[in-house]
């Protein structure tokens, strides 16, 4: 019932005592025959179906070759959701059908024991990896997404983060972040056994109530219902949050419910559907074809699961409902080939193992796409880990009896699973946390930062200490806002929610409104600390990746709503000061630009009266700098030449003069110096990824600022 899970209903033979007599029931070879008051096609003799194991092969085919070569989303995983629901489906509706009880309990107890163990297996092989390949301040992202998975909950933490703008890593992909379709499956794992439970027992109290034994009391009818009214629920919901919020849409376990749906209303209807020989044929080449294109054909990462995930579902539905078809033109003679059957027998293991192999051999070798040789070596290793995680873990302890005679037992096998990860992971995090710890505790001296490339102490040698922030801390190093706007300061607009303040003074004395994207947010880590002090009132309105300035079509069109409406937020609220970023940085050439329409969006507030404050951007970088210097040390490597970082002549040059009570500020001296932009100032990381200053090196920046901020404005 999952990716991996083994295509019968049961590997034990099966005894009841019914009235009708003793019988006995292999369900790997044939079903359990039905009540006789069932009335159902349970009548149908069901075989073992290698087509469904090749069609598995496919997907996680699929999965791996768009992944490795291709970069993109190529839908089959959408395809395994739906193949676990229809397994799921056909054992326990033959179960309720035949009179054996589900036993919940030992049913959980079974299916974990059979997934966790390969989780853990690769889960720890990660973590090997990370700390030998991985930079350390990717270390904690890795360790809070080992516990994620275990838990089976890593959709969620992918979720929040994704639509989080400034929790994004941009610098490389999770090892683990894959784990977040098998969170959704073991999340459905547990809901769909309830309602193969509840439909039973309600089926049964129907009849008992009404006396009758109508068709639409029955069992599968009443299935039929349940998972109609999920799949026509979750789907217009999918649509709906793919539309308006798809970053989190994507990870959406109720987003993804239809999928399982689908798949289970197909193997309710798959005894009354008998299309002929030639259909057959047809369903299934087409079926395959729809399944294959998908991913070339749609841009899958970004619409799906809305409408578009029906793509490659009904693509896998026809694929299944053509069955064995007879003919040897017929789909199913391809999907029945042994290596192919053989492959699906693997592909849990295969999708466990290709992603975290593919991320850490980028990392390792310092690339961002393999080539076509590259990606082979991946996908042969990935096979042979699949095979070997198969055949040493998986398979020995699915036919380990011991812990099928008891619950209890069962429970030991999986608490020992997980403690065998739990260990190593809490022991890990304890050590960053101290390590943490110890580079906070030491005394401001030795961690000057940006007060080292102060005239007064050039040439002064810089102690040697540990570099802070601690690796572990990296992700936390955006600049503080206090909290949401209150009273007066809250926008009506509804663009402008995420308005932020710090803590009003008791006594305002100047009113500032900060505009722009995270490198406006960054210089609030040495603003607010000065506003404190001057009994300033700052609010910031902000949007990632959106320089602040007039109408452009350099801007897409919600950063040019945005920035209207933060505009009429200003003009409506009449601060004494707008804060801005003035020149926008860029990775290639060239370096640095004016930002567009700058001067046009903050006319309206100087010919209102207001001060507007912009200063010079800081670098951007094709590296990520702290990673380079945890990888490398304080080389040259990391210290990248100025004339590659910024613009020999500052755009702010142009502005000078063009618009009265437009008061400029440049603090580039304090972050590049002697002709370099280094990763390490003064024992402090200066930048927290590719182009963010860090929180801490910026309040290392606080007198400085200060002082060219009063200089500059004029303000006492």
């Amino acid at each position: 019932c999952a990716i991996g899970e083994e295509n019968y209903v049961s590997v034990t033979l099966v005894f009841w005592k019914r009235p009708e007599g003793l019988f006995v029931s292999n369900e790997r070879t044939i079903a359990a025959p039905p009540r006789a008051d069932a009335g159902s096609p349970a009548t149908r003799k069901t075989s073992y179906r290698p087509e469904v194991q090749g069609l598995r092969a496919l997907a996680v085919l699929m999965v791996v070759t768009y992944h490795v070569w291709l970069g993109r989303v190529s839908g089959g995983v959408d395809i395994f959701l739906l193949i676990s629901a229809f397994l799921m489906t056909l054992s326990f509706t033959r179960k309720v059908e035949s009179g054996a009880p589900l036993r919940l309990l030992s049913h959980w107890l079974h299916l974990l024991k059979r997934l966790l163990p390969a989780v853990v297996v690769v889960i720890l092989g990660v973590l090997a990896g990370t700390w030998a390949i991985l930079p350390q301040s990717r270390w904690p992202d890795v360790l809070e997404q080992a516990w994620a998975s275990l838990l089976y909950r890593q959709n969620w933490l992918l979720a929040d983060s994704a639509v989080d703008y400034y929790a994004q890593d941009h610098s490389g992909a999770s090892p683990l972040q894959h784990f977040w379709s098998l969170s959704i499956q073991g999340q459905v794992f547990v809901l769909w056994p309830l309602v193969f439970a509840g439909t039973a027992l309600l089926s049964r109290l129907l009849r008992r109530w009404t006396g009758q034994d109508h068709v639409l009391l029955r069992y599968r009818s009443l299935l039929v219902a349940a998972f109609g009214a999920i799949f026509a629920v979750s789907l217009p919901y999918s649509i709906q949050q793919t539309a308006t919020n798809q970053a989190h849409a994507y990870f959406d376990t109720g987003a993804r419910l239809w999928e399982f749906a689908l798949g289970s209303l197909l193997a309710l209807a798959l005894p009354y559907l008998k299309p002929g020989r030639i259909l057959r044929v047809v369903l299934g080449w087409a079926g395959l074809a729809a399944m294959l294109s998908c991913g070339l054909l749609l841009t899958v990462d970004r619409s799906f699961p809305g409408f578009i995930a029906l793509w490659p579902t009904l693509a896998a539905a026809a694929i299944i409902t053509a069955g064995q078809s007879g003919s040897r033109f017929g789909v199913d003679r391809f999907l029945t080939w042994k290596p192919l059957v053989a492959l699906g027998d693997n592909s849990y293991a295969l999708y466990l193992w290709h992603w975290p192999l593919l991320v850490l051999a980028l990392a390792g070798a310092g690339i961002t796409a393999p080539n076509l040789f590259q990606g082979l070596c991946i996908v042969a290793a990935s096979v042979v880990l699949a095979v070997l995680t198969t055949r040493f873990v998986e398979k020995p302890l699915r036919e380990w009896h011991w812990p099928k005679r008891r619950a209890w037992r069962g429970a030991v096998v999986i608490a020992a699973c997980g403690a065998l990860l739990a260990g190593p992971v809490a022991v890990w995090q304890s050590q960053l946390l101290a390590d943490e710890a110890e580079a906070a505790s030491q005394p401001k001296e030795l961690t000057p930062g940006a007060a080292a490339l102060a005239p007064e102490n050039a040439g002064k040698p810089t102690p040697e200490a540990k570099i802070i922030p601690a690796p572990a801390a990296m992700k936390n190093e955006w600049a503080d806002i206090d909290g949401l706007c209150t009273d007066g300061n809250v926008p009506s607009d509804p663009l402008l929610q995420g308005c932020l303040q710090n803590n009003k003074p008791d006594k305002v004395t100047k009113r500032i409104v900060v505009l722009g994207d995270s490198h406006a947010q960054q210089y609030m880590a040495a603003l607010g600390p000065i506003a404190k002090s001057h009994g300033w009132e700052v609010v910031t309105l902000l949007k990632g990746n959106c320089r602040f300035g007039g109408e452009s079509p350099e801007r897409d069109a919600d950063c040019n709503a945005f920035n209207r409406a933060s505009a009429q937020y200003v003009l409506d609220h009449r601060p004494d000061a707008v804060f801005t970023v003035a020149s926008l940085t860029h990775k290639e050439a060239p370096f640095e630009t004016e930002v567009p329409e700058y001067l046009a969006g903050i006319k309206p507030f100087t010919d209102a009266g207001m001060d507007v404050v912009g200063i010079r951007d800081n670098p951007r970088f094709n590296i990520n700098m702290p990673e380079c210097v945890q990888k490398n040390g304080e080389d040259a490597e990391c210290n990248v030449p100025e004339q590659e970082s910024l613009a020999g002549s500052s755009p702010l040059d142009a502005y000078r003069g063009q618009v009265p009570r437009l008061h400029l500020m440049d603090m580039s001296d304090f972050i590049c110096a002697d002709g370099t932009c280094p990763a390490v100032v003064g024992n402090v990381y200066v930048y927290k990824d590719d182009n963010h200053l860090t929180k801490t090196y910026v309040q290392t920046m606080i007198p400085m600022f200060e002082r060219r901020l009063l200089a500059a404005t004029g303000w006492k």
